[in-house]
């Protein structure tokens, strides 16, 4: 478990690129036949990635939870972007092909993960936050994920919002999660830019080529940074910092929220003219 420690605006102004990436970039994601995780104090949120190769793994608990098992105060959130795999939670399991998103609710005690084929091994990305009640486990399809579209060709950001996790769609204690796809030739996964107080934010970034990177931004609106990002690499978003990004080239993105409501749309606009 890698931990991170919140930071707050003011001293974010004095870090240098690589003290910049060490507190917000999540750089390393799926291991083979292990569970990845970065535990951050924005929020309690933990970030990881799970891998089975040759085997099945497990979802361990340890100390940064205080918990006999990981679900015992927590809730989670998964969507697998590798090879189809199968998930199973207390003795009950389900298959998840890429794409295919699943809740799993506070109180459930055995989670494992495996893949059909080793060759194409599955990629199971998860958020988990605190939770305070128990919630029915409800897979989710990207065809059952409810569609946003947004944006335009001509601000290079159409995309459409895939909500997976969300009040529309099944019920969680304050989890939000889904996916966003950029049509071609759309680089920004959103311009103008905004921040919500409310709530902290991950983003996951994947489907970008070798030689493709996105440009995170983040920050106060009068005082940005960037973040140089690769494929399959996360960023936690503090609720004070703009979210905003852009690719060198085409790209996908899960991202993730915890914090004071679910609503999606909760989100203070930052004008363009206020931006240094």
């Amino acid at each position: 478990m890698d931990i991170r420690y919140a930071a707050d605006p003011e001293s974010v102004k004095s870090l240098d690129t690589e003290t910049l990436r060490k507190t917000f970039l999540i750089s390393e994601i799926f291991v083979p036949d292990a569970v990845k995780m970065t535990y951050s104090h924005i929020d309690r949120i933990i970030v990881g990635g799970v891998c089975p190769q040759t085997q099945s793994v497990p979802l361990e608990t340890g100390k940064e939870t205080g918990t006999k098992y990981f679900l015992e105060r927590r809730e989670l959130g998964i969507i697998n972007v590798g090879g189809p795999g199968r998930i199973n939670i207390d003795q009950e399991e389900f298959t998840l092909e890429s794409r295919d998103g699943i809740y799993v609710g506070q109180g459930n005690q055995q989670v494992e993960f495996s893949s059909l084929d080793q060759d194409r091994p599955a990629k199971f990305y998860f958020n988990s936050a605190p939770a305070h009640t128990h919630y029915p486990t409800v897979k989710i399809s990207i065809n059952q994920a409810r569609p946003v579209s947004l944006g335009s060709q001509s601000e290079s950001n159409q995309r459409t919002i895939y909500q997976y996790l969300h009040p529309e769609v099944l019920q969680s204690c304050q989890l939000v999660m889904g996916l966003t796809m950029l049509e071609p030739n759309n680089m920004w996964n959103t311009m103008p830019c905004h921040t919500h107080e409310r709530r902290m934010e991950v983003y996951f970034y994947f489907d970008l080529q070798e030689d493709a990177n996105v440009f995170h931004f983040m920050g106060q609106p009068e005082e940005t940074r960037h973040l140089v990002v690769r494929n399959e690499q996360a960023v936690l978003s503090p609720s004070w910092s703009i979210h905003t990004g852009v690719g060198t080239k085409h790209y996908t993105f899960i991202w993730g929220m915890v914090g004071e409501n679910q609503t999606f749309t909760d989100m203070d606009m930052v004008p363009m003219s206020l931006l240094k």
